[in-house]
């Protein structure tokens, strides 16, 4: 079950609404330049966090990343799967996969990130 109309940052993550939550996580590029995926540190549920700021970590065969949040807000839930079957952000990442959901969210920051066709051309731009 993938959140309707998918934003994306820079950073690869993307960010969609899920009713009056908005869902977070790491795009199919980012999890394909990780690796298996080994480990995932989720946030507290009621942090504030703000945007660009580091929200989770992901961990890797390759490296540790930090996740960061796509716009300001609070988490309101966190993918408990992931902490004994991480390697689902592998196989969903955009369904099961996710990492934290926020609400509360500073609305006008979403309209800063790319949606999909901007995204691909970003792909497209970091890979020459």
């Amino acid at each position: 079950m993938q959140p309707a109309n998918l934003k994306y940052t820079r950073d690869h993550e993307w960010i969609g609404q899920d009713g009056a939550q908005y869902v977070v996580g790491i795009t199919e590029f980012a999890q394909n330049q990780l690796g298996d995926i080994t480990y995932v540190e989720l946030p507290q549920v009621g942090r504030q966090v703000q945007q660009h700021e580091e929200t989770a970590v992901v961990e890797s065969v390759k490296a540790a990343s930090d996740i960061y949040a796509p716009v300001a807000g609070t988490v309101a839930a966190v993918n408990e799967a992931l902490e004994s079957k991480p390697e689902l952000v592998n196989k969903d990442p955009y369904g099961a996969g996710w990492f934290f959901k926020l609400e509360d969210i500073e609305t006008s920051q979403l309209s800063a990130l790319m949606d999909e066709a901007a995204y691909r051309t970003f792909l497209a731009e970091e890979s020459h």
